[in-house]
């Protein structure tokens, strides 16, 4: 086995496995914070071929935490599908919906290191999972052991998913030079993904965030699923998932607020209010702001295409959906102007959000050289040919 190869062979059995995490364990309990000096350590105690695995393993799952949290302990992992891989609470959303609609199995097209294998598997499907590299199945298998979960090599172009009961893809966005947002640069191909989620009943893709509205087809219904405050990405769904009209949809996480296309809209547009508010980015990329606007008490937009709502009174029940401010003065925009009112207000502690205005909030934040005891939150934005900057403070609870 070579560097680029995380696990194979005997290390996906049971006993090769357990050897694995045995390995594990002996570099985590090299304490030594200089890492040749760690890495020297591990190669002097373990064989080459499992100091190099359990080495990359271990440094994978430190890393894995931030994504899969206490869960990483218990997963194998490669680099491209760590990056790749969907957050777990993302995955179990997904395979609810799966779940909810009455299906008992799913093609994991493209499983990479399985993760939304496991969570198909969890809420009761039965898995049929393809992965074209070698040691990414490998991962996934192992990673899926005890599961109704069977994995197998080979690319999504030629499995055969006309056959299947329904269907999931995770194409990688990858390029020989990194990520890509292009999703011509998918692999498989956007084309492919469209032509399965056209064909197949019971169909998801998952892509990038930011896909292009203009890429969808219209008989298609896009979900922007977000987790924690970060968009995370866009799933498409296919005909048989699809209800009441629904195009575009808007999913927050933990919480599952959601919001879609089909849920009244308020599309006026009026002066600062008491209360601004910032919707989530997933409200954001869905094109739902209108939708958001209609849960204010007299909700409007501030400018037009400009995503900052403002509110007469503070919105109960938004749930994640939008981050509210309670608003202390609107000032014509002036670096001079901004800095002597927050010595005024001595505050030290300062967050600057923008929406239209071209500037870098850490550079500002030099300029404006915070200093005392007090914290606020300012908003930048142009209104026509106005910059204004909005001084608040976040609403809680």
């Amino acid at each position: 086995m070579g560097h680029t190869g995380p696990v194979s062979g005997d290390f996906t059995s049971a006993a090769g496995r357990a050897e694995l995490e045995r390995a594990i364990g002996l570099v985590d309990s090299v304490t030594d914070a200089d890492p040749v000096r760690r890495t020297a350590a591990v190669r002097r105690l373990l064989p080459p071929e499992l100091a190099t695995v359990a080495l990359t393993q271990a440094r994978l799952r430190a890393a894995g935490r931030v994504k899969f949290g206490d869960r990483a302990a218990g997963l194998l992992f490669t680099a491209d599908g760590l990056e790749q891989a969907s957050r777990p609470e993302v995955a179990e959303h997904r395979a609810a919906r799966f779940a909810g609609a009455g299906l008992g199995s799913v093609l994991d097209l493209c499983c990479g290191i399985g993760s939304d294998a496991l969570a198909f598997a969890r809420a009761g499907l039965r898995v049929e999972a393809v992965e074209r590299d070698p040691d990414t199945a490998a991962v996934a298998a192992a990673n899926t052991t005890g599961q109704p979960v069977r994995i197998s090599t080979g690319t999504a172009e030629q499995s055969d998913w006309q056959s299947a009961e329904s269907v999931f893809c995770d194409p990688a966005r990858r390029s020989s030079r990194g990520r890509t947002f292009d999703p011509a640069a998918y692999s498989p191909g956007f084309e492919w993904v469209l032509q399965v989620l056209a064909g197949a009943r019971h169909a998801a893709a998952k892509l990038g965030p930011g896909i292009d509205h203009a890429l969808i087809p219209a008989a298609l219904e896009a979900e922007w699923v977000s987790f924690g405050g970060g968009v995370k990405e866009a799933v498409l769904w296919s005909a048989g998932f699809t209800a009441g009209g629904i195009r575009r949809r808007a999913t927050v996480l933990p919480g599952a607020r959601q919001l879609t296309d089909a849920d009244p809209a308020e599309s006026g547009v009026g002066p600062v209010g008491g209360y601004l508010y910032e919707p989530d980015g997933a409200v954001i990329r869905a094109g739902l702001v209108q939708q958001l606007a209609a849960l204010l008490p007299g909700g409007r937009r501030i400018a037009e295409q400009l995503a900052y709502l403002s509110a007469d009174a503070p919105a109960a029940g938004l749930a994640g959906l939008a981050r509210g401010f309670r608003v202390l003065d609107v000032l014509p925009y002036s670096v001079k102007r901004l800095r002597a009112e927050l010595a005024r207000r001595e505050v030290g502690i300062v967050e600057i959000k923008k929406r239209g205005v071209d500037v870098d909030p850490a550079a500002l934040r030099r300029e404006l050289k915070p200093a005392g005891p007090h914290s606020l939150t300012v908003l930048l934005a142009r209104v026509g040919e106005q910059h204004l900057a909005v001084l608040a403070e976040p609403v809680t609870g």
